[in-house]
């Protein structure tokens, strides 16, 4: 749980330091917003590839050397270099975002069920809850000691991370098996790279439609590649037919639109409190405050992290989701409702995040489900691959909204376009309900005695 914090709050960092980044280095914001966007494309990149060698014998050697990786890269932002070395130290960290499904896979192996279940549960949510954790203590220490010291916070834990890997983290059972066909890896690579870039460059959009849609069009054909090599092969990155599985190809579905959802509202009242008063609206908050209005977030997503195994012994992980998503759907109603003051934007930020949370916690209950232990590692990171393209869809999604909304001369959008954008964000929310009470009514999986059921409490069997 805690490498599965480090690397989250790590790959976080970016979203804090944009300002002072642009400022250090003598660069726009454009520019400066890529040491966020890069290290997220590195680790949507990487999870897959981390998740089928996570699969394998080698486990323990393959989170020691992507820890490591991470250490160099937090060296490298700490270290006085130009611009461009610290967008490398930035994709090195976002690698680390891989980890996370390798933790799952850790604690499905070498934990009791009961236990398991909880820890899973928990390292799903501590993964989003990252954020939260590190926005507000990177962004007092920018202000303090600027964006070095920033990173130095990085270089730090991460160092704890590996130390903490090294010592405590075993070796994969025995009789596994892993093979990455580096074709087809570079292939995904190339175009999960295309549609994260396309997702978060809306002035390419804007400026030069025609280059978007080749790119668009390029990256549905690799994509597709991928998809008939991987039924072709037999070692798949990974295992598609696994992901046409109604309970995983549903779960997914959930994960992207909701996950568009969950992370344009986040944007939405980060964004809100840090407009000037000037605009008419907002609280003109600066970036150490505006970070700890992510403290409810993250506090209220740890304690539904928490009660979610629990709730889970009483009702299906389906139903879990449909009802977080209805409280994430809350939060967003809430926003358009009433943001007036700065106390309807805490509660606001604690309502998502309690429903994330409970999400989170959710969702791999659905997926383990259905997936043989040797493959948890492999299903978890395809599923946060999906995790990330939905979290970029909504960032899109917000900035698009909000531009649309900005008057002719004016830097900041109007008040209206902050509602509008929280009606797109309940429609998400809908649909994301209704796909997981779909689930929900779903014919329950038989029982294997192959396939082993973390994620699945109270079952001392397996299902498929």
């Amino acid at each position: 749980m805690f490498i599965a914090l480090v690397v989250a709050a790590v790959a976080s960092l970016g979203t804090p330091l944009i300002t002072s980044v642009a400022t250090t280095f003598h660069v726009s914001l454009d520019s400066a917003q890529w040491t966020l966007t890069v290290a997220l494309l590195s680790g949507a990149v990487a999870t897959p590839v981390l998740g089928r060698l996570g699969a394998g014998p080698h486990r323990r050697a393959t989170i020691l050397a992507t820890l490591a990786i991470v250490v160099v890269g937090s060296a490298l932002t700490v270290l006085p270099l130009p611009f461009a070395g610290l967008l490398i130290g930035r994709a090195a960290q976002g690698v680390g975002l891989g980890l996370t499904a390798l933790m799952m896979g850790v604690a499905r192996d070498h934990l009791p069920e009961e236990r398991s279940t909880a820890t899973i549960a928990l390292i799903s949510v501590v993964s989003i809850i990252g954020a939260g954790v590190g926005y507000p203590l990177t962004a007092l220490l920018a202000e303090i000691g600027g964006v070095r010291a920033a990173y130095g916070f990085g270089l730090f834990v991460t160092a704890v991370a590996f130390l903490t890997a090294w010592r405590s983290i075993p070796a994969a059972p025995e009789g596994r098996s892993a093979h990455v066909t580096v074709a087809g890896a570079l292939v995904l690579a190339g175009g999960l790279f295309l549609v994260l870039f396309l997702a978060g460059q809306r002035s390419l959009w804007s400026r030069h439609l025609a280059v978007a849609v080749i790119l668009a069009v390029v990256a549905v054909i690799l994509l597709c590649v991928w998809t008939a090599s991987e039924l072709r092969s037999k070692a798949p990155l990974v295992d598609v037919r696994a992901v046409r599985h109604p309970a995983v190809a549903g779960a997914n579905i959930a994960m992207f639109v909701g996950g568009s959802g969950m992370y344009l509202l986040l944007t939405l009242i980060t964004r809100y409190a840090q407009t000037p008063h000037s605009a008419g609206y907002g609280f003109g908050l600066t970036t150490f405050v505006a970070g700890l209005v992510l403290v409810p977030f993250s506090v209220l997503g740890f304690v539904a992290g928490k009660l979610t195994p629990r709730v889970r012994t009483l009702i299906g992980a389906p139903v879990l989701l449909a009802g977080s998503a209805v409280i994430v759907g809350g939060g967003f109603v809430l926003f358009a409702a009433a943001r007036s003051n700065l106390a309807e934007l805490l509660i606001a930020m604690g309502v998502l995040g309690f429903g994330v949370g409970g999400f989170s916690a959710a969702m791999p209950g659905v997926i383990l489900a259905v997936t043989p232990k040797s493959e948890t590692s492999s299903a978890m990171s395809f599923n946060y691959v999906v995790r990330s393209v939905g979290y970029s869809l909504g960032s899109a999604m917000g900035g698009l909204v909000l531009a649309v909304g900005t008057d002719t001369g004016h830097l900041f959008p109007n008040d209206h376009a902050y509602t509008t954008a929280a009606l797109v964000g309940i429609a998400a929310m809908a649909v994301t309900a209704l796909t997981a009470i779909a689930l929900a009514r779903q014919r329950p999986p038989e029982i294997n005695p192959t396939v082993a059921t973390a994620g699945v409490p109270g079952q001392g069997g397996s299902s498929r």
